[in-house]
C-alpha cells in the first residue's frame, strides 16, 4: 500500500514553517534575518494555499500563489536594495539603527 500525505500533513509543515518564521522575526534583531523570516512566513502561507487548492481539486489557490510569488520577487528586490543602502550608510543592519535614518 502506498502512503500519500494528507492535507493535515501539508498544513502541519506550513504551520511549523510559519511558526519558525514568526520566531525569527520576534527574536532576531538583524534586519536581514528578519527579512528572511518574513519570506519564510510568506512561503508557509503559499504552501497552505497550494495544499488547499490540491485537495479541493481546483487551480484557484495555485494561481493566487503564482501572483503572490511574483509580487514577493519585486518585494525582495526593493527590500534588499533598502537593506544595502542602510548598511552602506550606517555600517550595520540592526533594527535599533533604523531610527537614526530620521535625522
Amino acid at each position: 500500500m502506498e502512503w500519500k500525505p494528507g492535507l493535515e500533513h501539508y498544513l502541519t509543515v506550513s504551520f511549523l514553517l510559519f511558526g519558525l518564521g514568526l520566531l525569527g522575526v520576534v527574536v532576531r534583531r538583524n534586519l536581514l534575518v528578519m527579512y528572511m523570516s518574513l519570506e519564510l512566513m510568506l512561503n508557509a502561507a503559499n504552501l497552505a494555499l497550494v495544499a488547499f487548492s490540491r485537495f479541493r481539486g481546483d487551480l484557484n489557490g495555485q494561481m493566487l500563489v503564482f501572483f503572490v510569488i511574483t509580487v514577493a520577487a519585486a518585494e525582495v528586490a526593493v527590500g534588499l536594495a533598502l537593506l544595502v543602502a542602510l548598511y552602506r550608510q550606517r555600517q550595520t543592519a540592526h533594527v535599533e539603527d533604523v531610527n537614526l535614518l530620521r535625522l
